[in-house]
């Protein structure tokens, strides 16, 4: 009787010791901010909106920062962190090139702030104003979740070990991919953030020059010489190609269609369409948008939810661009 009794107990005392760890660590959820800071993604919503009416090319820089960011090791706004005489940033490094906007989530944390002062994370305003910006150029509402909080140091040193690069081989980007939980659809649909922006020409010259790559579409080829003219391009000059020269401000379904004519400007692009892994993906795309949005939707929800800091881990920073302890 005495063993069952202690039995008894010893269950009970671990299943309230999960719970006290549960809370102390809770998952993200959505409406995270409806009681600490209820008009938090309303501001983040109409600061979004702001400023992309001001600065059009605001909307592809929220996209890029949730993949820059969540994708190496946490979603958690290293990115947004400045460089210090100790650590060098993510966004000062050669993978994060072509990177700009940093500032404006800073104007959309001091609207917050104004609201909610230290309530509301770096690493949340990061990510739901990359959802807004996706609704901004045409792309569908994807019902995100809060609760992030933010890192306090750069993961700059070990960014290759986890961003795939547009060169690599399809196999290394596929696997990149899979160990954060997204799968080969996933990564067709995410690719299709390639319809919306531009591409510098330090990106795709190698695919001009010394001679043009016999796979790009020949009809194409000329308008990338004009707007690449040089072998050697200086990374400050403004040369560049648009992603997609016919709806070059719309996320849509016309980049696969893009790809699978060969008109695809960096490598991984055209690697999308030929390989069998990907092809019969980026064929489906396509033909159906509402294909590519579902997956796409997917895909960024997944990508959101890397391994984020929560609870009591990290810090909710004052000002995105510096760790509290900096400030």
């Amino acid at each position: 009787m005495a063993s069952k009794l202690l039995f008894f107990f010893a269950i009970l005392f671990f299943s309230a010791l999960s719970a006290f760890a549960e809370d102390n660590n809770p998952s993200l959820v959505m409406d995270y901010y409806k009681d600490t800071c209820p008009q938090a993604e309303e501001i983040i919503k109409e600061q979004v909106k702001l400023l992309y009416k001001r600065h059009k090319n605001t909307a592809f820089s929220w996209l890029r920062n949730i993949f820059h960011d969540c994708f190496v090791e946490s979603c958690d706004a290293s990115l947004l962190l400045d460089s210090t005489r100790r650590m060098l940033s993510e966004k000062e490094t050669d993978r994060s090139f072509g990177m700009r906007n940093f500032r404006y989530i800073e104007t959309i944390k001091e609207a917050v702030e104004r609201e909610c002062p230290g309530v509301v994370s770096c690493a949340d305003i990061l990510v739901l104003s990359g959802r807004d910006g996706i609704v901004a150029l045409g792309g569908p509402h994807i019902p995100l979740k809060a609760g992030r909080r933010d890192g306090r140091k750069s993961r700059a040193d070990i960014l290759e070990q986890h961003l795939p690069d547009h060169n690599e081989s399809m196999s290394v980007v596929l696997d990149r991919f899979a160990n954060i939980g997204i799968n080969t659809p996933g990564v067709v649909a995410l690719l299709g953030a390639h319809s919306v922006g531009r591409t510098h020409c330090v990106k795709l010259v190698h695919r001009l020059y010394p001679e043009v790559d016999p796979q790009l579409n020949p009809d194409h080829v000329p308008h990338m010489l004009k707007k690449c003219p040089d072998p050697i391009p200086d990374p400050k000059a403004v040369q560049y190609v648009r992603n997609d020269r016919g709806t070059p401000m719309k996320l849509d379904n016309n980049y696969y269609r893009n790809i699978l004519d060969n008109k695809g400007l960096m490598l991984v692009d055209h690697q999308l369409a030929t390989d069998k892994r990907t092809k019969p993906y980026v064929k489906k795309m396509a033909k159906s948008q509402d294909y590519f949005f579902k997956e796409f939707s997917r895909a960024i929800t997944i990508l959101s939810e890397n391994n984020p800091l929560t609870g009591t881990k990290g810090e909710i920073r004052k000002q995105c661009n510096l760790a509290n302890k900096l400030h």
